[in-house]
């Protein structure tokens, strides 16, 4: 049932700095409450485990959801007697109804509050759309509203631009406003209190911030001291700040493939450095294969969980995974589409000028193909290219490209590096072949 150390090990002191309560605070939880309960050395020092700083946080974070610690001990052993891990199937509360109307959110409920803030966002509404913040930020913890209502409605407003049911502008409104807010509250949040310095950013070409920054937003909210690079760092950029900053940890995030294997070559880097990388984003969950190929720490597939393991990598009490190697022979492949893909772009152009396509359409479309095709040699398994065909799929489709014509040009992209690879490109082409009748032309219609 429990997942930490159960070993006596930090004292009064260095529980006082990884969770920010009192000695007599602490002292007095466990006399009234018998929460947490430290051993004592043979001159009667407390010594905690892990788990007791689990604990300890746990209530905490009760508090600051508005509980009283004498109820959040009463959470907790009743948890425990239902045979429930609190520190792993604790589901936040409601927060306690308000006399405040609301004219955005019926009920008060944050489902409902999330449902309002899209539907303003959808209407360009800014003070709407506003109005149903500020008041969500006052009846619930900032983390929350951060997740439920910001992260979840742009996830679902970007799902809706997915199927046709929301324009990129609605998408870039609402990213907006929901980037402004977390900015906010990141040059808001209280100075550090715990030791550790971390580096947070995303690899090259990585433009998705908001996951980023609402992670250094919760990081700092636990007490330690980020420091926030943002979107697009290149590995030189990296170097420099790692070398002026000495992190104790650097956490990237990735949302996409090609970015995923710029995160590996940062990864690799890192650990020649002796910095430990931390990790996450939405391609790691979507194909939990790739962190296999990552030399770091996977922070888990939810937000929320990021800050706990951050603390236990910190601790050192997490061992680091073992990363599978690179085949050679995707190796060379790589260097030989390097050295051919231009011919191979110019011989699918000739093959299709005849079908009357467009010049932009193929120039997106060689773009977004070889990008995901490097970056799936980079990683070692071109079966990865099946996580995001669909995706590329539908970019293409955004574009005007005809569905009739994405099969030519996968057709005509296939024979040329076939033509021109030959033996020495088998990973690329045993993946490209039979790729166009592979697609459903239906669903892309």
């Amino acid at each position: 049932m429990n997942e930490f150390d159960l070993t006596p090990t930090y004292n009064l002191k260095v529980v006082v700095q990884e969770t920010g309560v009192k000695p007599d605070t602490l002292r007095a939880w466990e006399r009234r409450y018998g929460l947490p309960t430290p051993d004592r050395t043979a001159g009667k020092h407390r010594l905690y485990s892990q788990y007791d700083i689990e604990v300890i946080k746990w209530l905490v974070n009760r508090q600051e959801e508005g509980m009283s610690i004498s109820r959040s001990v009463e959470m907790w052993h009743t948890l425990i007697e239902a045979g429930k891990n609190p520190l792993v199937e604790y589901d936040a509360p409601p927060p306690p109804a308000s006399d405040a109307q609301s004219v955005y959110a019926p009920g008060n409920h944050i489902d409902e509050t999330r449902e309002a803030w899209i539907a303003a966002c959808l209407e360009f509404n800014e003070a709407r759309a506003e109005s149903v913040l500020t008041q969500a930020f006052a009846l619930y913890p900032p983390i929350m509203v951060c997740i439920q209502v910001l992260q979840r409605g742009i996830a679902q407003i970007g799902s809706m631009w997915y199927r046709n049911e929301a324009t990129v502008q609605q998408e870039h409104f609402a990213s907006a406003l929901a980037m402004r807010r977390l900015n906010s509250l990141v040059a808001a949040a209280p100075q550090p209190t715990r030791p550790g310095r971390i580096i947070m950013a995303c690899p090259a070409h990585e433009d998705h911030v908001f996951a980023p920054l609402l992670l250094t937003l919760m990081l700092r909210y636990s007490g330690w001291e980020v420091i926030y690079l943002g979107a697009n760092v290149p590995l030189n950029r990296l170097e420099t700040m790692i070398q002026a900053v000495k992190p104790d940890l650097l956490v990237m995030t990735a949302q996409q493939l090609y970015t995923a294997a710029n995160l590996m070559q940062a990864a690799e880097f890192v650990v020649q450095q002796n910095t430990p990388l931390a990790y996450g984003g939405r391609i790691f969950n979507y194909v939990p294969s790739l962190r296999e190929r990552i030399p770091g720490y996977f922070l888990g597939e939810r937000l929320e969980d990021a800050p706990r393991n951050v603390a236990q990598i910190l601790g050192r009490s997490l061992p680091l995974p073992q990363v599978q190697p690179i085949p050679e022979s995707y190796r060379h492949a790589l260097a030989v589409y390097r050295q051919q893909q231009a011919a191979i772009e110019n011989q699918v152009w000739q093959r299709l000028q005849h079908k009357n396509a467009h010049y932009e359409h193929i120039t997106n479309a060689n773009i977004y193909l070889s990008r995901d095709i490097v970056a799936a040699l980079q990683l070692g398994d071109m079966t990865l290219l099946g996580s995001e065909i669909n995706w590329t799929e539908k970019l293409l489709l955004n574009y005007n490209m005809p569905t009739e014509l994405l099969h030519d040009y996968l057709e005509a992209y296939y024979q040329a590096a076939r033509e021109l690879m030959g033996n020495e490109g088998r990973p690329i082409i045993g993946w490209l072949e039979g790729l166009p009748q592979t697609i459903n032309r239906e669903s892309l219609a």
